[in-house]
């Protein structure tokens, strides 16, 4: 039984009253009215929430367009989103507020409008002429589906083919319906005794636009002659069709089907195929038809000046080719190349040079929209290379499982990233300039650099380069290649404690100043990396083997000696648990035949050769304890001018010198209290039985126990904020396919209920120059640690001299026996100096570290002090400073040496706190926080006032909270799906500039001349014959339609986004069709209006009537 001074428990309690007391007025009398001289300049109206820019590629594409005047391309996605790309640095994200899958997209060829087609069967006009587009109008349709779109080269009349087998005809200006309808019925007549299906195809002959070709699913073609409203010719198939395309010429169509062939018919030939290629099959000797091979989805026919024509196609491939890659089949003369694609393919395009498709096609280059990768293809070039990718599209190359944004990072960081990534470039590109080139930059209002750094599951980091709301990647570190792979599974060690990617990444630490990088992955390792211009050879991988415990009291190290105690400021020992060593530990069980003292992963023992870039300085690993495996990592601090490094999980914190190599604390969470543990806890062993655990990163919650339907935290439990199965996907550490996942079958212990009271996890750490003690006089290092039950704890750091003395001298680590309580798990600390400024923490400037020092240097470096804006001991002892501390439940403001809490704010009582950052914006700092309910807020700091408190965003997925980072200047991000970033700002100035900052997708163009006829073709025909589609389809000829086949809805575009943009050499065009818009629309609401009343009294009729049916044959007693 413990024994308790009551004289301490009362004094304890005072003290955590008076911290939690709400009142500042009386507390800043208490600490002197010197706090009450900091004038905070921000204010309300200084924020503004607004989504800036998304970065990545397109999650789940599903629909593909380009324009080859303007050179846009747009791809549209399953979730209703839409991508849109110019040049390089030009592109633009919107959403259909449904949510539903775009089918299709078609462009309105240089007239900066593009039509979107989605599932659930609405047509959207969009317009591109202004920075961020707007649907202008929408059209509903109640009693078909819609499967295939097609718009005529500068017609106004989009053919829409339905479900039921029929076409109707959409006048893009109005975007309301014409009267005139191609029926099935009618399209096909006797020639097939049952329904033809689905339209899959529509086009008109390249050479008379009165001629529409129709593709039925069922294998039935049809030419209909559109003035005379019949079909000219049928062509009927046994195999369905997926997709139709026809030669320049008019005179032929190539029709691709399920069995793998691609037949070629002549127009005026319907009774059979003129030409039957089946391009995967094996052709059989005695003359047999090949055997059938996997269906073509589509094909294209394209025509040069100079030689043989190009099909090109998607699948195809013969069912034998088991594990076989998908394939885009390049045929061209008698040539055929297979290319093989990385993922399966969405869907392809050919570029041509003319936007004619009666002129001879010219291919240059083929778009290959794949599952997770976008793909150009030089058509011109031999052995048909691909293009260097220019937009950030590989962010997902492997899943991101964390990463950390920086403004205003130092100036030559980005041109020092940039050169050592140069050379990671692949080679083999074409030579020519991306394709994909319209639009134009917006100004560049934000001169600060900014970067982004994603880690990653195969264990790569990538350095990106985010100024000026672009993205571009900058350089690329393997963190995996330190470590010895396993060629199978059986030799695999039994070591892992995840069964799939051993090397991902969990936490990123980095030192933007002194370039010093610290990485911790998911097998409980450690990796710190300086960055160096020159190439080095390491012969012997430094490294550590930490004996990380949770409870100690009852184990024995394997020697049989007791871990040694944390030291007294007294003593002068270096306490070390471990001895360094250079290569992997051997031992692997203890006495008992548990696996013991081994780490998770192998470390290399052959020399590795580092190229320029980030090379290791040493690698820590956490081992097995007594059959216990490691428990991931937590939390990771590192800091340059102390050469230290620390690192916490649930078991407790291990501080490593890394320019020694040696381990200088090794302590269970509990022991950091020393006596002052305000918990009552049962010593514990580690257990023996394994479990595979539920939580993500480990299995932590608060120290109060708590309702188990109460909105759990990612860092306080495993409780998921959501179970919907859709996000359950999405819900863990990584996106996988697969449906175990990596994190979540940690296979680390799991932790009993009556444990979870004493399991207190490392949650923040943060290296400072600040008061220790209440009665300090100087700031000196410390390490401030926050835990998940909320507590911060001060650990005193005495560093020996600089120069050749740091590295002879022990580093002597003490504990200061202060102590801070908050509610919920501690987030982030920082410092702010008397005048209310960030003390940011120590840091040495970088220096190359691989070029030997003159003497000169030495003496400079001897002489050089860490960099620190911290008050020094020389300034009046009364100067003070103010720590901030963010938990997951409130933010405190206390003041030092006093350590007097001077302002405290609830943040959140039903919800917490995913990510705090204390950030500097308009030449003053404030906490911002992003809530697991949606909220982003910020506060002014050192008072705490709520400036902003915005519903953003509620927490869907767990891959939103591992991500989600403010930072300086009002930026923040998340990845908002596997494959994209979505930035944002919180800041009003930036919302302002936002619109000058994006890129325009329009810019006036002249469309290219229309093909010349020639003499002889003008003079006795043959030429392209042209189509008063207006006589056709207008109301005047064709009647109106149905008002119930389709409902019209005004977009939220409207009409003032087309005046601000009718400019420049289509400007006139725009304008007439203004005024004809304008008209149409208030025509077309008198209309809307008649008709909604027409509906409800048609409503109304049919509801009477089913009433009237209901009750018609019942007696009055049977009411």
């Amino acid at each position: 039984m413990r024994k308790f001074n009551i004289r301490k428990v009362l004094d304890g309690l005072t003290a955590v009253s008076s911290a939690a007391s709400a009142s500042s007025s009386a507390q800043q009398q208490q600490a002197g009215n010197r706090e009450t001289e900091i004038q905070e300049t921000l204010q309300s109206e200084h924020f503004q929430l607004c989504k800036t820019v998304r970065h990545g590629f397109p999650y789940q594409p599903s629909a593909l367009a380009f324009d080859p005047v303007q050179k846009i391309l747009a791809i549209g996605t399953q979730t209703g989103a839409l991508r849109l790309f110019g040049r390089p640095g030009v592109e633009c994200y919107c959403q259909h507020d449904s949510g539903a899958a775009v089918i299709q997209l078609q462009f309105l060829i240089n007239e900066g409008a593009l039509v979107s087609a989605l599932a659930d069967d609405t047509l959207h006009l969009w317009n591109l002429r202004q920075k961020r587009p707007a649907i202008l109008h929408s059209l509903k349709f109640n009693r078909e589906r819609i499967t295939f779109c097609h718009l005529p080269f500068q017609s106004k009349w989009l053919y829409v083919g339905t479900e039921r087998g029929n076409i109707h005809i959409v006048n893009v200006e109005s975007f309301t319906l014409s009267g005139y309808v191609i029926m099935w019925n009618k399209a096909i007549e006797l020639s097939s005794k049952s329904h033809p299906g689905p339209i899959v195809h529509i086009s008109d002959n390249p050479m008379d636009e009165g001629k529409l070709l129709i593709g039925f699913e069922s294998g039935t073609v049809v030419l209909w002659d559109l003035k005379s409203k019949k079909a000219d010719y049928r062509y009927t198939h046994d195999e369905a069709i997926h997709s139709v395309a026809w030669h320049h010429e008019g005179k032929q169509f190539i029709c691709s089907h399920s069995d793998g062939t691609l037949t070629i018919w002549n127009v005026k030939s319907p009774t059979k195929p003129f030409q039957t290629i089946t391009p995967h099959g094996k052709q059989l000797k005695d003359g047999k038809k090949p055997e059938p091979c996997k269906p073509i989805l589509k094909v294209e026919y394209k025509t040069t000046r100079a030689g043989e024509p190009f099909i090109i196609l998607s699948g195809g491939l013969s069912y034998d080719t088991v594990g076989r890659r998908p394939c885009l089949t390049v045929m061209h003369g008698k040539s055929t190349a297979v290319l093989e694609m990385d993922y399966s393919i969405v869907d392809f395009l050919t570029l041509c040079e003319t936007p004619y498709p009666n002129d001879f096609q010219e291919p240059y280059a083929v778009v290959v929209l794949l599952e997770k990768d976008l793909v150009l293809i030089d058509l011109a070039q031999n052995g048909y290379p691909i293009f260097e990718n220019p937009y950030p599209l590989t962010i997902h190359e492997s899943p991101v499982t964390c990463c950390e944004y920086f403004a205003d990072c130092p100036v030559d960081l980005i041109p020092a990233l940039y050169s050592v990534g140069a050379r990671q470039k692949r080679q083999g590109y074409s030579k020519k300039e991306w394709p994909i080139s319209g639009g134009n930059w917006g100004l560049i209002t934000q001169s600060y650099p900014e970067i982004i750094i994603t880690g990653h599951a195969d264990g790569s980091i990538k350095f990106w380069d985010a100024s000026a709301i672009t993205l571009q990647v900058l350089y690329k570190l393997k963190t995996a290649k330190v470590f010895e792979k396993s060629r199978n599974k059986d030799d695999r060690p039994n070591t892992d404690i995840v069964d799939e990617d051993p090397y991902a990444i969990q936490i990123i630490s980095w030192c933007p100043e002194s370039r010093m990088l610290c990485i911790a992955g998911v097998s409980a390792h450690v990796i710190i990396y300086r960055f160096s211009k020159q190439e080095v050879t390491t012969e012997v991988i430094p490294m550590l083997e930490v004996r990380l415990l949770y409870e100690i009291n009852d184990i024995e190290s394997p020697d049989g000696e007791q871990v040694p105690p944390l030291p007294t400021p007294g003593t002068g020992s270096n306490p070390q648990s471990i001895v360094p060593q250079s290569h992997p530990s051997t031992s692997s069980s203890s006495s008992d035949g548990l696996r013991d003292n081994v780490p998770c992963l192998k470390v290399k023992n052959s020399p590795l050769k580092q190229s320029p870039g980030y090379q290791i300085e040493l690698v820590i690993q956490l081992v097995w304890v007594s059959g216990e495996p490691p428990q991931q990592i937590t939390s990771l601090a590192v800091n340059s001018a102390y050469g230290l490094v620390v690192f916490g999980n649930c078991n407790g914190i291990a501080m490593v010198d890394y320019l020694q190599k040696t381990v200088l604390l090794n302590l269970g969470t509990i022991e950091l209290y020393g006596s002052n543990d305000p918990y009552r806890r049962e010593p514990r062993s580690p257990r023996k039985s394994r479990q595979p655990s539920g939580a993500g990163l480990c299995d932590i919650n608060e120290g109060t126990t708590v309702p188990e339907d109460r909105c759990k935290s990612p860092t306080s439990g495993s409780g998921s904020p959501n179970n919907s199965d859709d996000d359950q996907k999405m819900n863990n550490f990584i996106e996988k396919d697969v449906k175990d996942n990596s994190f979540s079958r940690s296979r680390s212990s799991s932790v009993t209920s009556i444990d979870k009271e004493s399991r207190e996890a490392i949650s923040a750490l943060h290296f400072c120059e600040t008061f220790t003690r209440k009665n300090d006089t100087s700031p000196s290092p410390c390490l401030w640690v926050g835990t998940t039950l909320g507590t911060v704890l001060v650990i005193v750091l005495n560093l020996p001299p600089g120069g050749e003395q740091r590295l002879l001298q022990p580093v002597i680590v003490s504990p200061s026996g202060t102590i801070l309580r908050l509610k919920g798990a501690i987030l982030r600390m920082a410092f702010l100096d008397t005048t209310g400024s960030l003390v940011p923490p120590a840091h040495e400037p970088w220096r190359e570290h691989n070029v030997p020092e003159d003497k000169d240097e030495k003496d400079k470096s001897k002489k050089r002090r860490p960099v620190s804006v911290s008050p020094s001991s020389s300034q009046e002892i009364s100067e003070n400073q103010y720590a901030v501390i963010c938990s997951e439940k409130q933010a405190k403001v206390i003041s030092l040496p006093s350590q007097n809490c001077l302002y405290k704010q609830n943040i959140t009582e039903t919800s917490f706190v995913l990510r705090g950052d204390i950030v500097s914006l308009s030449n003053s700092i404030c906490l911002a926080c992003f809530c697991a309910n949606g909220h982003i807020m910020t506060f002014s700091l050192p008072s705490l006032r709520p400036l902003l408190d915005v519903y953003y965003l509620p927490l869907t997925n767990m891959r939103i909270a591992r991500t989600f980072c403010f930072t300086n200047n009002g930026q923040a991000l998340y990845l908002v799906s596997p494959t994209e970033i979505q930035r944002l700002t919180y800041s009003q100035e930036t919302c302002e500039n936002l619109q000058e900052m994006l890129g325009e997708l329009f810019t006036p163009v002249e469309t290219p001349e229309a093909p010349n006829r020639g003499f002889f073709k003008g003079l006795f025909g043959g030429g392209a014959q042209s189509l008063d589609r207006e006589e056709l389809f207008g109301e005047s000829a064709s009647g109106k339609a149905s008002r119930s086949l389709a409902q019209h809805i005004p977009g939220p575009g409207g009409i003032e986004g087309v005046k601000g943009a009718a400019s420049g050499v289509v400007g006139e065009l725009a304008r007439a069709r203004l005024a004809l818009d304008e008209r149409g629309q208030k025509l077309g609401e008198l209309e809307e209006k008649t008709a909604a009343m027409l509906y409800s009294a048609d409503s109304f009729s049919k509801h009477a009537h089913e009433m009237m049916l209901k009750y018609k044959d019942k007696k009055w007693y049977q009411f």
